[in-house]
């Protein structure tokens, strides 16, 4: 669905790492080790997270298309290495063992098990999930970090909030006035990035009564962008609309399990007179009374803030005992049992944010193009309608 960028992430939950690649990246992008680390710190955070976040202090070794300090308009590599990969050197080994190892053969409800090896033919699940786990997305933040470099060079800012997890919701506004930059820190000083401090302190009392119970909870999160000029995507063709875009790398996140732009489901309880954003002029720019389509209209972005709401579902992977069977002996067994968060939502919101980032960093390549960075704000400076 990307047009100018191109990305591939590689690795194992418990092998020796995560590699990633990103390709098209314009020449003179700053870009350093720290910057990324700070936002693989983030998707680290957030309460109801298990055992592995405290093995794992996620660092991103930039391997190449990087010199002094800037893009060099190459492939830029990406290496995470695992620290949990010494705790695993037999069971995830490259080489042949050369002993018994135990198979998993107990597939999870709700993860990718049971469809994977039935899907490849394998005779153990641990070659499903290793792959179709979490931990891949910890590659998605670092290359996603990228992109959102390129972005904050334009203008352009993305950042996040939690507004439910499982039955408990914060209904608390955006404060007026309050920029991208000031949700997100506002955001990430939350246990659960929700903005209601009360509604805080009863989120993670139910996150703890799941995990107290073997369980896990699910929830939604906000996903908003800023700064986005008029035309992004087009209304030419279906695989050209912005929101098909969005909606394809965000739903590509295993977890996430429904997508609105704007007042999304709610619009469709509406009369047309209440729910489409009527125009206005200020002298200067055409202006809205309101953004109910969430900044995109036609398969274009309208210069309105970008606005989305995604579900995760409950974590798959549960202490509590599930139903399942044995892909060997096909006799009744509960489920097999991982090492496993009770919460993820938060850092979900975050994984959001990048995967939104690559769609907003190649659209804005696609429409205004060059091939370094001083091109690109050159050609927005003198085209960009807002």
């Amino acid at each position: 669905m990307l047009s100018k960028l191109t990305f591939l992430t590689s690795g194992e939950s418990h092998g020796k790492g995560l590699l990633g690649i990103i390709d098209g990246v314009p020449y003179g992008l700053e870009l350093t080790e720290d910057y990324i680390r700070y936002h693989l710190s983030r998707r680290q955070k957030g309460y109801g997270r298990g055992g592995r976040m405290k093995i794992e202090k996620d660092f991103a070794k930039i391997y190449s298309g990087v010199r002094h300090g800037y893009s060099l308009g190459s492939p830029i590599g990406l290496l995470i290495k695992n620290k949990d990969w010494e705790n695993w050197t037999k069971k995830m080994a490259i080489e042949k063992p050369d002993s018994l190892i135990k198979k998993v053969t107990l597939p999870r409800p709700g993860h990718a098990d049971l469809a994977g090896v039935l899907k490849y033919g394998f005779d153990d699940i641990r070659n499903v999930l290793e792959r179709s786990s979490a931990r891949e997305t910890t590659m998605r933040v670092a290359l996603g970090s990228i992109c959102r470099r390129l972005l904050e060079e334009l203008g352009i800012h993305v950042a996040s909030r939690v507004v439910q997890i499982h039955d408990l919701i914060d209904t608390s506004d955006i404060p007026n006035g309050i920029s991208t930059i000031e949700l997100n820190k506002i955001a990430d000083k939350s246990e659960v990035r929700c903005l209601d401090k009360d509604i805080e302190l009863k989120m993670m009392e139910k996150i703890d009564e799941a995990k107290s119970s073997g369980d896990s909870v699910g929830g939604i999160f906000e996903v908003i962008a800023t700064g986005l000029p008029y035309g992004l995507g087009s209304y030419t063709q279906w695989d050209k609309k912005l929101q098909a875009k969005i909606a394809a790398l965000l739903m590509s996140v295993n977890a996430y399990k429904a997508f609105e732009i704007g007042s999304g489901f709610h619009s469709g309880t509406q009369f047309g007179s209440e729910i489409h954003d009527e125009i206005g002029y200020d002298g200067k720019n055409f202006t809205r009374f309101s953004n109910n389509a969430g900044g995109i209209e036609g398969g274009m972005s309208n210069a309105q803030p970008l606005i989305l709401r995604l579900a995760m579902k409950p974590i798959p992977t549960l202490i509590k005992s599930l139903r399942s069977i044995d892909i060997e002996t096909k006799i009744p067994k509960d489920a097999h049992k991982e090492r496993t968060d009770s919460c993820a939502v938060p850092a979900a919101s975050i994984i959001a944010e990048s995967m939104l980032c690559f769609v907003l960093a190649d659209a804005l390549l696609d429409k205004f193009g060059g091939d370094s960075i001083e091109q690109l704000k050159k050609h927005m400076e003198a085209t960009a309608k807002y």
